[in-house]
């Protein structure tokens, strides 16, 4: 094959892989952070896999041509390979940085600019981490809770972040979660449960001789399990 009909190919091959720069919520994940991140993840493995190939299989066959050749001469100036291998890389950047903004500029993946709205059905939770446990506070229901995060499926939800002595780090790796919990600042996290169940919640910033006891649950419930809850914690407070 020659220079320019290989140079044609990986263009060709480069530019398809656009179609996978998309990144869309895929099915089967348990929030819609867990989905986005793991969306970007297959897309870029999709990426990756054909330039191995490809890169391998030029190596491969290089080595092999000229494995007998005792007296191999420099590579002569090739400017349509060159050219080509640097439109090539360009495109590969491109559609890497194009498909990373679209998830890494997600409020579900970012750090959401503002609070939700009043309009907007959502739930939001302080939560304290604190030498070695972790408090939550949902100030809209006066209810505050330690040990397992209760949240409702299907709705938008709010974590702000903070602590209350030094260092944490909010992680539930099944829901795609982390954040920082730095005293008097508020980090806030966005997200919406899409599975039953319950998660492990640990502290993912060494905190002290107690950093590895620092765990937790979040358990994702039924909204009208939910409000039973909720119904149930206030009623328990005020007695």
């Amino acid at each position: 094959m020659s220079s320019k009909r290989t140079a044609f190919a990986t263009l060709l091959g480069i530019a398809g892989l656009a179609l996978f720069a998309d990144p869309a919520l895929a099915q089967g994940y348990d929030s819609t952070t867990e989905a986005l991140i793991q969306s970007l993840n297959t897309q870029l493995l999709y990426m990756a896999i054909p330039i191995t190939v490809l890169v391998e299989g030029i190596l491969v066959y290089t080595v092999w041509k000229y494995r007998k050749n005792d007296d191999p001469k420099p590579t002569k100036e090739n400017r349509r390979l060159e050219i080509s291998w640097t439109i090539a890389t360009a495109l590969v950047l491109l559609v890497v940085g194009y498909a990373s903004y679209g998830v890494m500029a997600n409020e579900y993946v970012a750090k959401p600019e503002e609070a939700y709205s009043p309009s907007e059905e959502a739930v939001e939770v302080e939560v304290v981490g604190q030498k070695y446990l972790w408090n939550y506070n949902y100030e809209d229901a006066n209810v505050s809770t330690t040990g397992t995060l209760v949240l409702p499926r299907g709705k938008n939800v709010y974590l702000h972040v903070t602590s209350k002595d030094w260092l944490h780090a909010l992680h539930v790796p099944e829901l795609g979660l982390k954040q920082d919990a730095v005293p008097g600042t508020h980090n806030t996290i966005k997200t919406k449960p899409t599975s039953l169940g319950t998660y492990q919640l640990y502290c993912a910033e060494y905190c002290g001789v107690g950093h590895s006891k620092m765990l937790g649950e979040v358990q994702v419930v039924t909204q009208e399990e939910y409000q039973d809850w909720l119904d149930e914690q206030q009623g328990n407070s005020s007695s």
